[in-house]
């Protein structure tokens, strides 16, 4: 046995503390007595028998033995020789007998699938180049900045050269990824998980390998070169982060040493109904500190710039997705799972100590309070969360012929009771483009000039919102048919002329964005925002301000029927020239070139409570925005 593990090491790990325990547990490059080998660890508290094997000794079981060490449910094995590349699994023999043959929980590296075996490597070789960025990156992710997120799925995004039957490689994607994000305007790219899975099926939700990056697409190196080259081209990299549940395959984390030692025993708070899957243990202290050191060995080894957490309404809720008398309640009675919580704010807390410029996000569905807000005012400590509640009231409303969206004019309006409650990212996600829901273009109603003309207008109607944006990859450019995992974007979309000017209109979205500060600055504060007119139902009209911190306007105006309204008037809070900064209708962006002929003046005309007004030509199913000139005109 070697002192690789310490004592210290021990204690912290069993109180759930030892947030780099990445660095003691899976297989390290050790040298003992001037002989260079590897040292592998592995938390298994309740086996009879663990023995490493790999393919230097065979996979026999017998040749190399591990030794628990003290009473911390740690095994230990130096094995001189073994180097990186080398493959691995564990060999449990339980209590009761039964043996069983896993992969490391902590191994940096796996076999691409069916196969499963870990591969030790090492981490340190990769040169990183992105100081430039992680210098500003506080900068670039604080609440009122910027912030316009790319989701890809990697697997789908783009296929691999032609001719090569295999998934693109990190290093073939990285560049191309980099420059279609920053060409868009785009400031961060979210990619769904990308730690090791067994199916293409499950987009990397049903995780197996939480410390490896899946060899679908390269090496570990090559996904430090991932994120490195978007990184030095100024593009931020968030992951999907899955703690909430994991799969039961026989060589994952499932009755791992013959015990429910991830995952609770009882199917009531273990089980996961809807998905098939396991719920982790999060009242375990090792478990808890399994899944949070693995978000901060992202953040530490890879240079993430955070981690969006997906199902979380599954973890806060005991009683999620189950009839009663299928669950549990917890110690009070009550349906909150306390463990859960209790995870979350030692998640967030520790993430925000040890990487203040990054970022956590939550995907949460509920009215659960102050899910933004930090753990020391009550709340679950995440930097964001999804605005779920706006993304379903605003696709409802846009699969409406406009003939009656006078109708449902609420589902415009609703979100602004409650914008302010939480800092939140606007959603179109993947979830929404699966399934049998269809693309974004598809769910549009009318002819196909309407449709697009609806796409432009929901995503104006996205960006002038307060709250970061979200859009997933082939929203950018209309994709006509629903996502398929299996399935390259269709890229030769571009060459149509109506689709290249959606991609346009997204690219003009952002770089507006990003230049205006009244369209970012205050997304979190209710003084960033003023309706002008939120009760046009008969029109199908709204019309609204976002400020900055000097007061200073950007003026919004959306009309969602495909009919041209002339001398619609709009009160403005000053004189002199309102320039058109963006028309979701001009012809470069496939409208019909409805506008205003690039501003209007403002004139002294009371409406809307204020003492200025203007008139506008209203293009159909369109969005103006207008910034004031005051010293012009």
């Amino acid at each position: 046995m070697t002192d690789f593990i310490q004592e210290l090491d021990q204690h912290l790990w069993n109180r759930g503390t030892h947030y780099r325990i990445y660095e003691k547990l899976g297989a390290h490059a050790h040298q003992v007595d001037g002989v260079r080998g590897t040292h592998f660890a592995l938390w298994a508290p309740n086996a009879r028998q663990v023995s490493v094997i790999g393919d230097w000794n065979g996979w026999d079981a017998g040749a190399d033995p591990m030794e628990p060490v003290g009473v911390s449910g740690i095994w230990v094995r130096f094995v001189p020789g073994v180097g990186p590349g080398s493959l691995y699994k564990y060999d449990l023999t339980s209590r009761d007998g039964h043996r069983a043959e896993q992969a490391d929980p902590v191994g940096f590296a796996a076999e691409l699938r069916p196969r499963t075996a870990s591969k030790v490597w090492d981490l340190s070789g990769h040169g990183w180049g992105d100081g430039a960025w992680m210098s500003r990156r506080g900068e670039a992710q604080r609440l009122g900045a910027p912030i316009s997120i790319y989701e890809v799925h990697l697997g789908s995004w783009m296929s691999a050269p032609q001719g090569a039957d295999r998934f693109p490689s990190y290093r073939e994607l990285a560049p191309r990824l980099a420059d279609h994000a920053l060409r868009h305007g785009f400031t961060h790219v979210e990619l769904l998980p990308i730690s090791e899975h067994p199916l293409d099926a499950s987009w990397g939700y049903q995780t197996i390998g939480y410390y490896a990056p899946t060899s679908r697409f390269g090496t570990p190196d090559d996904f430090m070169f991932f994120v490195d080259t978007l990184h030095q081209a100024g593009v931020g990299v968030l992951l999907d982060w899955v703690p909430a549940h994991f799969p039961k395959d026989g060589h994952g984390l499932a009755f791992f040493d013959g015990t429910h030692l991830f995952e609770h025993a009882d199917p009531r708070q273990g089980e996961h109904r809807d998905w098939g899957t396991l719920i982790f243990n999060f009242d375990r202290y090792e478990v808890s500190n399994f899944l949070i050191a693995n978000a901060l060995f992202w953040l530490d080894r890879y240079h993430i710039d955070g981690l969006r957490v997906d199902a979380v309404a599954s973890m806060l809720y005991l009683d999620y997705s189950r009839e009663d008398g299928d669950w549990l309640p917890n110690p009070h009675g009550g349906r909150e799972n306390l463990g859960a919580i209790e995870f979350l704010k030692h998640l967030n807390s520790k993430i925000y100590e040890e990487f203040p410029d990054a970022m956590t996000l939550a995907e949460e569905s509920t009215s659960w309070p102050a899910v933004s807000r930090p753990t020391h005012l009550g709340g679950l400590g995440f930097g964001y969360k999804w605005d779920m509640g706006w993304m379903h009231d605003t696709l409802s409303y846009f699969s409406r012929d406009p003939i009656h969206r006078k109708y449902h004019h609420s589902d415009l309006t609703f979100r602004m009771l409650y914008a302010w409650h939480e800092s939140f990212v606007l959603p179109l996600s993947h979830d929404e483009v699966v399934h049998g829901k269809g693309s974004l273009v598809s769910k549009m109603p009318g002819d196909r000039w309407q449709k697009l003309a609806n796409l432009r207008l929901l995503l104006g109607q996205m960006w002038v919102q307060p709250g970061k944006k979200l859009l997933f990859m082939g929203g950018e450019m209309a994709q006509w048919r629903e996502w398929d995992h299996d399935a390259s974007l269709s890229w030769e979309l571009l060459d149509d002329p109506d689709h290249s000017g959606i991609a346009r209109w997204v690219t003009d979205l952002n770089w507006t964005y990003r230049a205006e500060p009244a369209l970012h600055e205050l997304d979190a504060e209710a003084r960033g925002f003023e309706w002008v007119d939120c009760t046009d139902a008969d029109n199908s009209v709204i019309s609204l301000l976002r400020l900055d911190r000097g007061g200073n306007p950007i003026l919004a105006v959306l009309s969602f029927t495909p009919v041209v309204r002339e001398r619609y008037r709009v009160g403005v809070p000053l004189p002199g020239l309102w320039e058109e900064l963006l028309n979701s209708d001009a012809k470069e962006y496939g409208g019909s070139g409805v506008g205003n002929l690039g501003g209007v003046h403002g004139e002294p005309v009371p409406w809307h409570g204020r003492d200025q007004s203007v008139s506008l030509t209203l293009p159909p199913l369109g969005m103006l925005l207008l910034k004031p000139r005051p010293g012009r005109g």
